[in-house]
């Protein structure tokens, strides 16, 4: 199997564990919050993080990974800048109607595709912004009911998209400078994402709920289920790192939207929430908008693999020719060599 097609299916099985991991939570806190009334958000996230912090530490100690130290502040500013993008989102969702909620993680998308044109000078095509605005129209036309609006919230909803946007991106050029793992950036930066929420969490919560975390009562079926959800986040944690690491922010929020649908259809299915026509029609047309993205995401990708392969054959034939080597004064003289100035080469791991 070639290099290629062992990172095509390593991309898939990241998606697909994506997407199985992440629709399972969801159902696993919706049962924990909706049935169980457990309603604390944030510091329930900072236990999956703690828990994923533990499994990971666990798993290099029994070598399953190479532990990588890089950029100290570079972890330590990702890892609060990720606490502090989920804490955002659930004030947002605190403060708006859930319609304005649905169009803020909308809006996520369109903003990392402005950052990253306008940062990292990234082009996307037309075929790709137009597959991207038909998979918007099909979600929100599946999720937005009501829109709501209020100065505080439209504030908070703000910062959660454009912290949320900036930390994704970080994902993935952090992982490309610094040349790391999804799995060794995660264990890097988790304990710093943990105590951001672990120290905000019950703070936050009681501030949304007015409840206390600490002084719920803990029944064994809640408890099962918390230990289920923190079992669960290691997958998801670990996938949605992978995922960015292999592809791109972009394409990772396009897969956050098809879990939305698969949530939804879910619900239908296992827990009978109420489900309309206009849901089905907005699933429907946001399915055709992530499979019009994934072809042409494909074929663009298959265009660069063969234009780079023609690129290379020209390099190697102009090379091997004898009469250019000669035109270009490589070859047809025994002269001495006059030896070339030494090339330094930037680290790069040291410029990011």
């Amino acid at each position: 199997m070639g290099e290629g097609e062992r990172f095509q299916l390593g991309t898939v099985g990241a998606l697909t564990l994506s997407v199985v991991s992440s629709v399972s939570i969801v159902i696993c806190n919706k049962a924990l919050i909706s049935s169980l009334g457990f309603h604390f958000a944030t510091t329930l996230t900072s236990w999956h993080l703690l828990v994923t912090f533990c499994s990971l530490h666990v798993a290099l100690k029994v070598k399953l990974f190479e532990h990588k130290p890089f950029d100290r502040k570079a972890v330590m500013g990702f890892g609060i800048l990720n606490g502090i993008s989920i804490g955002l989102l659930n004030l947002s969702l605190g403060f708006n109607s859930v319609g304005f909620y649905q169009m803020t993680k909308l809006a996520i998308i369109p903003c990392t595709v402005f950052l990253e044109t306008l940062f990292f000078g990234k082009r996307f095509s037309r075929s790709i912004q137009f597959s991207l605005i038909i998979l918007l129209l099909g979600v929100g036309i599946a999720t937005v009911t009501d829109l709501q609006l209020n100065a505080l919230g439209s504030v908070l909803s703000l910062l959660a998209i454009v912290t949320t946007c900036v930390a994704q991106i970080m994902t993935n050029t952090i992982q490309k400078n610094f040349k790391v793992s999804s799995t060794q950036l995660l264990y890097q930066s988790s304990p710093y994402q943990a105590g951001t929420l672990l120290i905000s969490g019950p703070f936050l919560d009681a501030f949304l709920t007015n409840q206390n975390v600490f002084a719920f009562k803990y029944t064994t079926q809640v408890l099962v289920f918390i230990i289920l959800s923190c079992l669960i986040s290691v997958s998801v944690n670990f996938s949605t790192f992978l995922v960015i690491g292999k592809t791109s922010p972009v394409t990772y929020q396009v897969l956050g939207h098809l879990k939305t649908c698969l949530v939804l259809a879910f619900g239908y299915v296992l827990l009978h929430d109420p489900f309309s026509w206009r849901n089905i029609l907005g699933i429907l047309i946001a399915l055709i908008g992530m499979v019009l993205y994934s072809y042409f995401c494909t074929r663009e990708s298959q265009q660069k693999t063969t234009e780079a392969a023609a690129q290379s054959i020209q390099i190697v034939e102009g090379e091997s020719d004898p009469l250019l080597n000669a035109e270009n004064g490589k070859g047809g003289s025994t002269d001495a060599v006059v030896p070339k100035a030494p090339v330094w080469k930037s680290n790069k791991d040291l410029d990011a």
